[in-house]
């Protein structure tokens, strides 16, 4: 689809409106580094100014954050394999999102920050990386990006694409301009046939569509690093009960320290691995147990907890997994508040049950399916989700049916990465097709 004169009215004004922003894009950077100083560093790349000469990277992928980064490692993983001799460039938007690509591949990728969405700054991201083909995670719809990707002749796709119907209802406003953008694509890999008529309602041709899956459910557990995290786990806090409050975001802090102080009440010994969401939030919450009363230990400080901590905060990045894996129920967060879920499949792989409260939109699909399969309770309120998790607790039975039931649901869910290859194959590198 070539620009119409509609097309170009569309993101004039659009673009006027985002370069007339450009003041509150460097105050936001500011107030940002105030919580994250990583915020005040590579500000050239927020504007696509580089400092290195160009050189090229075939493959792209943008994921905004770390959760996106933690979807897209399986598919970053097999292209990785499959084509050694290409530099692969994955970009971000924030900065955990950097540090998470950091840790899983090092220098295996280049990495940079995404530019704001400004015309002129995306055709210079794109002149300076080259890109043959171009990979968008889940919901990143910046119409200036898919604007110049086409017009530099770039095929996007959108993969592991979801759309909730909250931001169905969101986008209806500028669905003039994305409709467009979205018909730049040359295929939306969709989570779910939900997805896709989402998409589809949104503006994308149908014959973009297809659904392939959710990559989440292709997750790579290390069973042997697991293993050992458990048993080091084990051996300094013994047989006591535990749960993990994870993902957890600032409104829902104060629900987390009542949760454990009501637990702890029938539990006197009950430990609790707190993750919140945010890494700005790791003082924050371990300040706020402190200020409850109980003994606080961090992973950056003790790496593992003592015999009598009543608290231990995660305070790194990259190893919620086998921290899941540690506890014998987790709450996922993002759930009390509203804030739409995060990934439930993530504990659910290694065989944690899962409690979560009730604003799931983001996560709508796999919260439908693993309730349905028995390895899912969801809470409509924090005095829910305490019942939940204190039931549990005092179940072994239940716990180990829920993690049948969850290790089935993702084993029997993969297949979305070889789905998704088949759809992106033919833009990949020309003599790597096969």
């Amino acid at each position: 689809m070539r620009a119409d004169p509609t097309e170009r009215l569309l993101r004039g004004l659009y673009s006027a409106v985002l370069y007339l922003l450009v003041p509150v894009t460097v105050y936001h950077l500011i107030w940002r580094g105030f919580r994250q100083e990583a915020y005040f560093e590579r500000w050239g790349e927020r504007y696509a100014r580089y400092a290195a000469p160009a050189r090229p990277a075939p493959i792209w992928v943008h994921a905004v954050s770390v959760g996106e980064v933690n979807a897209v490692a399986p598919l970053v993983d097999a292209l990785l394999g499959a084509f050694p001799g290409q530099r692969l460039l994955v970009t971000t938007i924030t900065p955990t999102g950097s540090a998470r690509v950091r840790a899983l591949w090092d220098e295996r990728v280049e990495h940079v920050y995404l530019p704001y969405d400004l015309s002129g700054a995306v055709r210079r991201f794109l002149a300076h990386f080259s890109p043959r083909i171009a990979l968008v995670v889940e919901t990143e719809l910046w119409p200036n990006l898919l604007f110049c990707c086409r017009d530099a002749g770039i095929p996007a796709y959108l993969v592991n694409a979801r759309l909730s119907e909250r931001s169905l209802r969101g986008y209806r406003v500028l669905r003039p301009l994305l409709s467009r953008a979205l018909r730049t694509l040359r295929r939306i890999a969709a989570q779910s046939a939900d997805d896709a008529r989402r998409f589809a309602a949104l503006g994308a041709t149908p014959a973009s569509l297809a659904v392939t899956g959710n990559l989440k459910y292709d997750i790579a557990i290390d069973v042997q690093k697991i293993a050992r995290a458990a048993t080091g786990f084990r051996d300094r806090i013994g047989a006591r009960p535990v749960w993990i409050a994870a993902s957890t975001h600032p409104d829902e802090e104060a629900m987390v320290v009542a949760m454990h102080r009501r637990l702890r009440e029938r539990w006197p010994d009950l430990l609790m691995l707190w993750a919140p969401r945010h890494p700005e939030r790791f003082r924050g919450a371990a300040q706020q147990a402190v200020d409850a009363g109980w003994r606080v230990a961090t992973r950056k400080l003790t790496h593992w907890p003592d015999a009598d901590d009543a608290v231990f905060v995660l305070d790194t990045l990259g190893e919620l997994q086998q921290f899941y894996a540690c506890a014998d129920v987790a709450f996922v967060g993002g759930s009390l508040q509203d804030i739409g879920g995060h990934n439930l499949l993530e504990p659910a792989a290694v065989g944690t049950p899962v409690v979560t409260g009730p604003h799931l939109h983001n996560f709508a699909d796999i919260a439908r399916l693993m309730q349905a399969a028995g390895a899912l309770r969801i809470g409509a309120d924090v005095d829910a989700v305490v019942a939940g998790l204190a039931q549990l607790l005092d179940d072994l039975p239940g716990r180990a049916a829920m993690r049948e039931a969850g290790l089935a649901l993702v084993r029997d869910g993969r297949g979305a990465l070889q789905r998704t290859l088949d759809v992106i194959r033919a833009d990949l590198p020309g003599h790597l097709r096969a």
